[in-house]
């Protein structure tokens, strides 16, 4: 499912930056219920979440709040952000299915130009960058069979070193060509040619699981949006942004970590339930991240549930809890949750020995949002993190989680 995404810098991947800035494809090795509204204002809410701002035992009804409206003046209609993705989402999971029935013969590893490193060294070296910036998730893979742990290290070193090509620290010299140079190499990767050891150990990956490339492309396009981008007019924009930077890893993981073969869940609700997590590790980051975020200028909230609420991006800038900052964090905590209770029902679905890591990933990046609250709602100038102590406890929790049988089989037997 979703891999944590730790951003910071790591060694060897600001060289693959800056390669890549001055135009060498080598790197370095060491690193969307529509609804009637007034004349000429055609609003579409979201399919799901769309209830925020109310009380518990409001939610469901028919006065729910809207809160991701894509608006289109001259009356068209509009196809939401979500079900843009769910698209994805259906072809991810037709392609699993369609492999998994007749497996599809791809680059083989022979077949493969190999940088001189072999594949044993390259996927040591994710690991090592793994168990470095993702303790807890690399921990928990461990308990993987050594065939899938490698692919997933694998998988997130390339999310790493992509994401870093945004937020390192070259990131100010990253162009929209840059990125492009970077799409061309994932194809040059898909294709069998990596260019150096840490994109072999992906290539070997694509050709052992039934990986597709449009996830990778989307996240890529979530790195232009970063260098355009810097405002969401409302949730329905920010849905796709979480999307592309981090639901992505979720649909790029499914394949690798697999399904139960005891379950009963469609394939599809698995990668829904994938996606769900992504969409709530980030939406939890950018809660986290407020301060820092507009240190730098970016605001990551929905500008309409802002104004909503009477906020504005100088409201942020200033920096100061007020009640109305607080009621507002409530909603956009109670919105992070629900995404977080979707992907809990999805990650008893997956491969038994797969589940540790994710469920260690969802409870601590869960707590988060408690140590949002337990700061009074000052995101500003305090960051919320989840300490060591609560870290170690929620180990053994998760592993407890991951013995249990897949929730469709229990609601199946009752």
């Amino acid at each position: 499912m979703a891999i944590i995404l730790v951003r910071a810098a790591s060694p060897g991947l600001s060289d693959a930056v800056r390669d890549i800035h001055h135009g060498s494809l080598q790197c370095s090795p060491s690193l969307l219920k529509r609804r009637v509204p007034p004349p000429r204002r055609w609003m579409l809410c979201s399919l799901r979440y769309a209830c925020l701002g109310l009380d518990p035992p409001e939610i469901g009804r028919t006065s729910a709040v809207y809160s991701s409206l894509a608006v289109n003046p001259a009356g068209e209609a509009v196809v939401s952000s979500e079900q843009k993705v769910y698209d994805v989402v259906l072809k991810q999971a037709a392609l699993l299915k369609r492999q998994l029935r007749t497996p599809v013969i791809g680059v083989r590893p022979q077949d493969m130009e190999m940088p001189r490193t072999g594949l044993k060294e390259a996927y040591h070296r994710c690991g090592e960058i793994c168990e470095e910036y993702a303790k807890t998730f690399y921990l928990g893979t461990l308990l993987m069979t050594e065939e899938r742990r490698r692919a997933i290290w694998a998988i997130y070193v390339w999310c790493r070193r992509t994401d870093e090509l945004v937020d390192g620290p070259n990131a100010n010299y990253i162009t929209p060509t840059a990125l492009d140079r970077w799409e061309k190499r994932l194809e040059d990767l898909f294709a069998g040619r990596p260019y150096d050891m840490l994109d072999a150990a992906l290539s070997d990956t694509i050709s052992r699981f039934p990986i597709d490339i449009q996830p990778f492309r989307d996240m890529i396009e979530g790195m232009r949006s970063d260098l355009k981008k810097a405002r969401y007019k409302n949730f329905d924009e920010l849905y796709m942004y979480c999307y592309y930077v981090a639901g992505t890893v979720g649909l790029m993981s499914v394949p690798v970590m697999g399904i139960a073969p005891e379950s009963k869940a469609t394939t599809e609700s698995v990668y829904s339930a994938a996606l769900a997590l992504g969409i709530a590790n980030q939406l939890t980051n950018i809660l986290r991240d407020v301060g820092e975020d507009a240190r730098r200028g970016r605001v990551y909230l929905p500008q309409d549930e802002l104004a909503q609420a009477g906020l504005s991006d100088e409201d942020i800038f200033r920096g100061v809890v007020t009640n109305r900052w607080r009621k507002f964090m409530k909603q956009q905590i109670t919105r992070a949750r629900m995404f977080f209770e979707e992907a809990e029902r999805g990650v008893t679905e997956l491969s038994q020995a797969s589940r540790w890591p994710v469920w260690a990933s969802l409870l601590l990046y869960r707590q988060i949002l408690d140590e949002i609250e337990a700061n009074d709602y000052n995101n500003f100038t305090k960051r919320a993190y989840v300490g060591k102590g609560k870290k170690l406890l929620a180990l053994p929790v998760a592993y407890g989680k991951s013995l249990l049988l897949p929730c469709s089989l229990r609601n199946s037997q009752n």
